[in-house]
């Protein structure tokens, strides 16, 4: 992040909370993204924007590390190039004029943010590219007067995502007015885009295809910490537990702690604690950092979801957690049994993954 242009990640919180920003649910990406819609104000400065751009990028880091790093413990594959993507539809229509002109789009789609040591940064791409195709992806322009709408970045990631993890890409784009071709190589990347809502309360959900947190927890936490909330996310659609749940005909938000909802939702909670920690290996963090976050959110917030009947005490998850870093050994990546489950039905034994707190 740029410490010169924002002083802390605190900092572009409040401008975005400040200005009313609501994020985009259910956003496809590449392998990262974070797309948000501006609302309401009538114009915007540059803080405005870059603050957008970095709360984006905070997020992709992270999920590009652990969406490639273990790309061998999914069945479910997208090409890793290391992109954040965003249209000029988006952003609200009173706003649309100075995101275009911000950004420098040139087209359809644009580039926000290119990871550091990516394929797309390996190939010369830079934030600020207009891009026209991606292998057989191809993008048009939208109604420039329609109303803000993530609809035509979904269906521009969805086309990114369905071509082969590893073949080679040519990406046309535009930059400065010169229209050029680039040949990218993903890396191969579990097929979950990442999302970060901007937003004061703690908040993580996945929904089989999306991972998003709130950006609460960037403000609050330690870059390795907040990868252990990403992880457990993670975890949850790696593992298929939306669909799982779905098959079981589970009922959600207050009804899920209730009734037999609660033995499916703990299971699949525990499982996630436990597969985080592989993937947080994986990726060359300290799984420990899951304990650091637990240790200190668990009693500082022990309401909310915390306390919901569909989630273990949170002692007993960090007990849970501490003993799957013990069994991890060094073989990387590391495969636990609990990924031998995704394709089979949940059962709700729960008991029989949880480590009590002592």
């Amino acid at each position: 992040m740029n410490r010169d242009r924002l002083a802390t990640v605190k900092s572009w919180i409040e401008i975005l909370n400040g200005w009313g920003i609501r994020a985009g649910r259910g956003i496809a990406g590449l392998s990262v993204l974070a797309a948000f819609v501006l609302a309401a104000p009538a114009s915007a400065d540059d803080a405005v924007f870059e603050a957008l751009r970095d709360a984006d990028a905070a997020m992709a880091r992270i999920g590009y590390r652990l969406a490639t790093a273990n790309a061998p413990l999914c069945d479910r594959l997208e090409p890793g190039l290391g992109l954040v993507l965003h249209t000029p539809g988006q952003y609200a229509r009173k706003l649309r004029g100075e995101a275009v002109g911000h950004f420098h789009f040139d087209g359809p789609v644009g580039v926000e943010v290119v990871i550091a040591g990516s394929p797309a940064a390996s190939s010369g791409m830079q934030a600020d590219d207009t891009l026209f195709r991606i292998g057989t992806a191809r993008f048009a322009l939208t109604d420039p007067e329609a109303e803000a709408s993530t609809a035509a970045l979904i269906a521009v990631s969805r086309q990114i995502a369905a071509q082969p993890a590893q073949a080679p890409l040519e990406v046309a784009g535009r930059r400065n007015g010169q229209d050029f071709i680039r040949l990218v190589t993903p890396v191969p990347a579990c097929m979950t885009r990442f999302e970060v809502a901007i937003r004061q309360e703690f908040t993580a959900d996945a929904d089989g295809e999306m991972v998003q947190i709130s950006s609460r927890f960037f403000e609050e936490y330690p870059q390795d910490q907040v990868a252990a909330v990403i992880a457990h996310e993670l975890a949850h659609n790696i593992l298929r537990h939306r669909e799982r749940l779905e098959k079981k005909g589970v009922a959600y938000g207050l009804l899920s702690g209730f009734g037999r909802n609660v033995r499916y939702f703990r299971q699949t909670e525990l499982e996630a604690d436990i597969l985080s920690v592989s993937l947080l290996a994986n990726a060359g963090y300290d799984p420990q950092a899951a304990v650091r976050f637990w240790r200190t959110f668990g009693p500082e917030h022990a309401g909310g979801i915390l306390r919901s009947r569909s989630h273990p005490a949170w002692n007993d998850r960090l007990a849970t957690i501490e003993k799957a870093i013990a069994d991890l050994g060094p073989q990387r990546p590391n495969l636990p049994d609990v990924l031998m489950t995704r394709d089979s039905d949940l059962e709700g034994d729960w008991r029989s993954l949880l480590v009590t707190a002592r």
